[in-house]
């Protein structure tokens, strides 16, 4: 995996200017990044927005950042060789196996990359906008590789561009909250196999941080439990499969009604 100073300098001169015409800043944290060396930037998600106004809270800290983005994308005729001369890494959802899905974000990390993990996958879904249970792979890259993992909350993109909708809303300058913790400490992971328990206990520790550091943000405790979509999704069709067993034990009792 390579990239070209060049594009990276390109983009960056693009960019900067236009997130500074657009957020207003308050950061926090910054002295926890490593500048040098593979390090794994684990952060919520909030809009479609928020890459852009992560990346440049990552930069300012003297790192550029590497996003993962799904394999397809690379094949778009723009944007595709953008992300590619930037140094983007690719993610093989379509593999089974999770160490090979990851290939790339572990050669990036070997070779001193600053990769940003976004562990819930998505936006959040949480109705009040905490982050969500996470997924393993910033775990795993971390007790696989040894990089460290800092865990950053932002608040403020979600206002410049909400999620799920297609509006932009530029004026008033919004505020870019960011702050970046210290490392999450995961030592007492390390040897242990990398089964579904230890990497969901890593996780669960990561995405604490987190919610802890947007609690800091927003002058509020984080919720003890955090918001997990499978679970949601488990009670929305149990909720779905009672109704609809309560709504046919109606119909049966009324049709028995009639009959007699």
């Amino acid at each position: 995996m390579g990239h070209s100073p060049v594009w990276r300098a390109i983009v960056v001169g693009i960019l900067r200017p236009l997130l500074f015409t657009l957020l207003k800043r308050d950061w926090k944290g910054q002295d926890n990044i490593p500048r040098k060396g593979g390090v794994i930037i684990a952060a919520n998600h909030l809009s479609w927005s928020d890459p852009l106004a992560l990346a440049h809270f990552i930069y300012k800290a003297g790192r550029f950042p590497v996003y993962l983005a799904k394999a397809g994308v690379f094949k778009a005729p723009v944007i595709g060789r953008v992300i590619r001369r930037t140094g983007q890494i690719p993610v093989y959802r379509e593999r089974s196996d999770a160490a090979l899905a990851l290939r790339d974000a572990e050669k990036g990390l070997r070779a001193g990359e600053c990769v940003i993990f976004y562990p819930e996958g998505t936006c959040t879904r949480d109705p009040d906008l905490w982050p969500m249970t996470g997924k393993t792979g910033a775990a795993r890259m971390a007790l696989t590789t040894g990089a460290p993992v800092i865990p950053v909350a932002h608040w403020g993109a979600h206002i410049l561009w909400p999620y799920g909708t297609k509006r932009f809303r530029p004026f008033p300058r919004k505020t870019m909250h960011v702050i970046a913790g210290p490392p999450v400490d995961l030592s007492k992971y390390e040897g242990r196999p990398l089964d579904t328990e230890t990497l969901n206990a890593a996780t669960a520790d990561i995405m604490r941080a987190i919610a802890d550091l947007l609690g800091e943000l927003r002058g509020e405790p984080a919720p003890e439990k955090l918001y997990d979509p499978r679970e949601a999704a488990r009670a929305r069709r149990a909720e779905k499969d009672g109704t609809a067993e309560a709504e046919g034990t109606g119909t049966g009792e009324g049709e028995e009604a009639k009959a007699s």
